[in-house]
């Protein structure tokens, strides 16, 4: 079993769309084992994303990320890493597959409603920011 880190931004929150994106993760094979919804400080949002700091939309995408609340899960499953960037879809709606999370509800390159790990490394980089081994069961 391989995990994943999940995020549902802002924008995906603020539509009300937390049920039918997770509803995504579960019928192809994902497990919700761990899930909150949080308040990104700055510092939260700046220290996650620290690998973009050079980026110029580094700014954007911390204001971004804190607005307004955003749930983190832990998804487990076989190959979780890729299947769940499969089910998000590629970051640019427009060119998402047909059916995937972005495709279906995200707005935009900057709002494009989740985010996901991109390697198994990082994935248990990113859980581990957001949840203590005894919280994911």
């Amino acid at each position: 079993m391989e995990r994943t880190l999940s995020i549902i931004k802002p924008d995906g929150v603020e539509r009300n769309l937390i049920g039918k994106i997770i509803s995504k993760f579960e019928e192809n094979g994902l497990k919700v084992a761990a899930m909150k919804r949080t308040l990104l400080s700055q510092a939260e949002a700046g220290a996650f994303y620290a690998v973009h700091k050079e980026r110029p939309f580094f700014g954007e995408l911390v204001e971004f990320m804190t607005r307004s609340p955003v749930v983190v899960m832990c998804l487990e499953g076989e190959n979780a890493v890729a299947k769940n960037r499969e089910i998000m879809g590629a970051t640019n709606p427009a060119e998402a597959a047909e059916g995937t999370i972005r495709k279906l509800f995200a707005q935009s390159i900057g709002e494009n409603t989740v985010h996901g790990s991109d390697a198994v490394d990082t994935a248990k980089q990113e859980v581990a920011f957001f949840f203590a081994e005894s919280e994911i069961h």
